[in-house]
């Protein structure tokens, strides 16, 4: 078995004539965090949305070359995307509790895998928000709605959302774009504790945040791979000197 959840060979996209990602090829390991880097407009989110196909969704939207998960190719035209998006969960930069209970944003997924039985729902439902480290905050109030909650504590639900449906990898983009530094915390904290049990893959502006977390970090720009690395050599000993001008602070 691979140690790569996921294997990149010559991937290219278009959105119309617009060239979004140009020639990438990278791994990224199983039961780790990979961190995306790179200035507004350089191609993060474009290509994390592929992994889980989510850029189906523009109709302008082509590619070519392979992306392997697991070994099988996901740009292959007779992939279940429903099957594949439910194995990669994907959680977005803007906390989107659905407008319904706490206990329902949980048990939607399972629910529309077939999960009916009270019993199982509730050990479901349980066992994912302990595991976004917030069942001890709503354990009481589950039928109270999730709009109610705190920016930081609607993020960690999305996070038990994804999780319900038991992925293999978690997408995050940007996650903690819009929270205050105690919320960004909590789901950096999250973060470590997850990558145990999932893969990883996390947009983020943040530096910082790559430096804490990621075990390995991606550097794009104008839609190309610059570099990807171990983080520590990407911060301390990059090969490429626009990963160096970068991380360094001089432009971006």
């Amino acid at each position: 078995m691979s140690e790569h959840i996921f294997e990149v060979k010559d991937f290219n996209l278009y959105y119309g004539n617009h060239h979004a990602l140009k020639n990438i090829n990278m791994s990224m390991k199983k039961n780790a965090i990979t961190a995306l880097i790179g200035p507004s407009g350089c191609g993060k989110s474009s290509f994390i949305k592929t992994l889980n196909r989510m850029n189906d969704l523009v109709d302008s939207a082509k590619y070519s070359g392979e992306i392997f998960y697991n070994g099988q190719n996901i740009l292959n035209k007779d992939i279940d995307l429903c099957d594949l998006r439910t194995k990669i969960g994907m959680v977005f930069q803007r906390p989107n509790p659905f407008p319904m209970s706490i206990y329902d944003n949980i048990a939607y997924g399972p629910r529309l895998q077939g999960i009916k039985k009270k019993a199982i729902l509730d050990e479901i439902v349980e066992q994912s928000l302990t595991s976004a480290a917030i069942f001890d905050e709503v354990k009481d109030r589950l039928k109270k709605s999730a709009t109610s909650l705190s920016g930081g504590q609607q993020q960690r639900l999305c996070i038990a959302r994804a999780l319900a449906i038991k992925p293999d990898v978690l997408l995050m983009d940007e996650p903690t774009s819009a929270l205050d530094p105690i919320s960004t915390s909590k789901i950096e904290e999250l973060a470590l504790e997850l990558k145990k049990d999932y893969s990883i893959i996390i947009v983020t502006h943040n530096m910082q945040q790559a430096l804490r977390i990621a075990d390995d970090t991606a550097f794009f720009l104008l839609g190309d791979l610059i570099e990807c690395d171990n983080t520590d050599t990407i911060f301390t000993k990059p090969k490429n000197q626009k990963t160096k001008d970068y991380v360094t602070g001089r432009f971006g």
